[in-house]
Formats: C-alpha cells, sequence, structure tokens
C-alpha cells in the first residue's frame, strides 16, 4: 500500500503550533488547559507526548485538528493554517489528518469493512474505489478475514487495527494517536506499536503519539515533549530528554515511573512465593519472570530489567 503522494513535499514541517491556549469556562472563572504551547513537528517524524493525567495532552491533539477549537494561537498542518478554516474548508483540510482513539469509536451497526469506508462515505468517494480502498487496508492491518465481522466480535487489538484502517483511509499526511494502546493488554499493546511504527516507516506518514506510557514512547518515537500544568516544559530527542532530563517535571514523571515499575515487579512475586511457602505445586508457584533482555519482543521497549510498569510476563 502506497503512503500518501504530495509532489515534492517531502522536507519541513509537518505540524507547527505557535503560542496555543485552551481556556474552558466556568462559575469561578475560566480554567487554563492549554498555556502558550508552541511546536514544531517536521515531516516524517514520530512524535511523542507525554505527562501525567490533566498536563493537557489530549486537548491538545484534540485542538490540533480543531475537534476543540484553541481560544488563541495558530495551527499549521502542512503549511495549511486551521485556525483560520471554517465550514467545507475545515472538512477538507481535515482529511489530510487522520486520528486513533483510546476506546477505538467504532459504530457498532457496521461491519469492520463499513467503519473502514465511512469516511471515505462521506467524502463522495464512489462506491467502487470504496471497496479497493477497504480491502487494501485491511490486508494491510492483517483483518482481510474479517471484513464482514461487527465491532463485538473482535477482541480489543482487533479493533484497534480497524481503527488504524480507518484513520488512514483518506489517505492522510498527519496521523494522531490519542492513548491507543491504554487499554489493551501489554501483548496486544506490542503489536499496535508495531502496526503505528510501520504506518510510519513504510507510509511516509508523521505521527503524532499521546500517552502515558514512558516506555512506549521511549521504544516508538523520535522526538518527545512533556507536558506539565498545560505547558511544554522540555522537548528533544527522546534518548536525550529520558536520560538528561532538565525540568523538573520530567525528573518526577521518570521517577514516578520508575517506582511504579518497582512496585509492579514486587506485587508480580509475592502470589508465587506465598504459594510456595505454603507448599502449593500449583503451575503458578513453579513459573518465574522473563527478563526483558532474554525476549527480543520486550527488548525493544529498552526497558531496565524487571522494571516491567506496564506488564509482567510469566513462563514455566
Amino acid at each position: 500500500m502506497r503512503g500518501t503522494e504530495r509532489g515534492d513535499e517531502t522536507m519541513g514541517a509537518m505540524l507547527e503550533i505557535r503560542d496555543l491556549t485552551k481556556v474552558y469556562p466556568g462559575r469561578r472563572g475560566g480554567v487554563m488547559a492549554l498555556d502558550g504551547v508552541s511546536l514544531t513537528v517536521e515531516r516524517g517524524e514520530f512524535f511523542g507526548v507525554v505527562g501525567r493525567s490533566g498536563a493537557g495532552k489530549s486537548t491538545l491533539v484534540r485542538c490540533i485538528n480543531l475537534l476543540e477549537r484553541p481560544t488563541s494561537g495558530t495551527i499549521r498542518v502542512g503549511g495549511v493554517e486551521l485556525t483560520r478554516l471554517r465550514g467545507a474548508e475545515l472538512r477538507r483540510a481535515r482529511r489530510r489528518i487522520g486520528m486513533v482513539f483510546q476506546h477505538f469509536h467504532l459504530l457498532w451497526s457496521r461491519t469492520v469493512a463499513g467503519n473502514v469506508a465511512l469516511p471515505l462515505e462521506i467524502a463522495g468517494v464512489p462506491r467502487d474505489r470504496i471497496r479497493r480502498r477497504v480491502a487494501e487496508l485491511l490486508e494491510w492491518v492483517g483483518l482481510a478475514d474479517k471484513a464482514d465481522a461487527y465491532p463485538a466480535q473482535l477482541s480489543g487489538g482487533q479493533k484497534q487495527r480497524v481503527a488504524i484502517a480507518r484513520a488512514l483511509a483518506n489517505q492522510p499526511e498527519l496521523l494522531l494517536c490519542d492513548e491507543p494502546t491504554s487499554a489493551l493488554d501489554a501483548a496486544t499493546t506490542r503489536s499496535v506499536l508495531n502496526l503505528l511504527r510501520r504506518v510510519n516507516r513504510e507510509l511516509g506518514l508523521t505521527v503524532v503519539l499521546i500517552s502515558h506510557e514512558l516506555d512506549l514512547v521511549r521504544a516508538a518515537c523520535d522526538r518527545v515533549a512533556v507536558m506539565h500544568a498545560g505547558r511544554v516544559v522540555e522537548c528533544g530527542p527522546v534518548q536525550e530528554v529520558f536520560a538528561r532530563p532538565r525540568a523538573e517535571a520530567t525528573r518526577q514523571l521518570l521517577a514516578a515511573a520508575e517506582a511504579a515499575g518497582e512496585e509492579a515487579g514486587d506485587e508480580a512475586y509475592e502470589p508465587a512465593a506465598r504459594a510456595a511457602a505454603a507448599g502449593d505445586p500449583s503451575p503458578l508457584a513453579a513459573c518465574r519472570p522473563v527478563a526483558p533482555e532474554s525476549d527480543p519482543a520486550l527488548a525493544r521497549f529498552d526497558r531496565a530489567p524487571w522494571r516491567l510498569a506496564t506488564e509482567r510476563r510469566w513462563t514455566r
């Protein structure tokens, strides 16, 4: 499957955000969700945005495609200033942006093929082209055999693959992913992450990944922005930001992730330890954790040994 073709536009910024603010009105004054955010994401980049809950990550991604209109500031996608557009012009410009949500947002009354076809139907694409495009996308995400299935018949990972295929239907240049793996188990998370990396590398799409999972961002992204209290407090190459954090908010985020990993590791050992002490011959009592470095799938996440905050795998 070919990526989007836009002539000679192969270099330069895909996404430019300048002085973006978003204030939600309230009875006792406004709530500042975004406070002067400025970011540049280069064409073809896999860019991550991390931060604690309430930092403004999801508000930012919803402002980028104008699902939420910002209070002030500008957003440019591929050189087009979206914040100036209204009506039909904005709808056309949005076709350059794909969106993957945390909870899939599939239509339960439609089949897998019907969900993927929806944005093409809205865009007025002829039916024969829709059929070809849907078949191509389902083959690419590994769900060709599920075209006539309904969302209720799919696993969580399969639902997210359908959502990704739908987001790619209009051949966007920018793919926004808002916590796309937080509702999935560890093995499915790896599968979806690999699919997003294929989207970036094989189709040449720029990907912006919003996540609270630092290991996910470390594994996939080229650069990362750290948000705190509606502001970008640090931005740079992933390994540099995580290895030598400058902002206090970044250091706190990394410390919290490390502490969560240690706690998860302690809790993972407790059931087997208690069973062994009681002489329980059950299979779980004979289990042991798999070290990440011994499993290539886990090693891709570049995690410190035994600090698995988001997964714990067992083997006999």
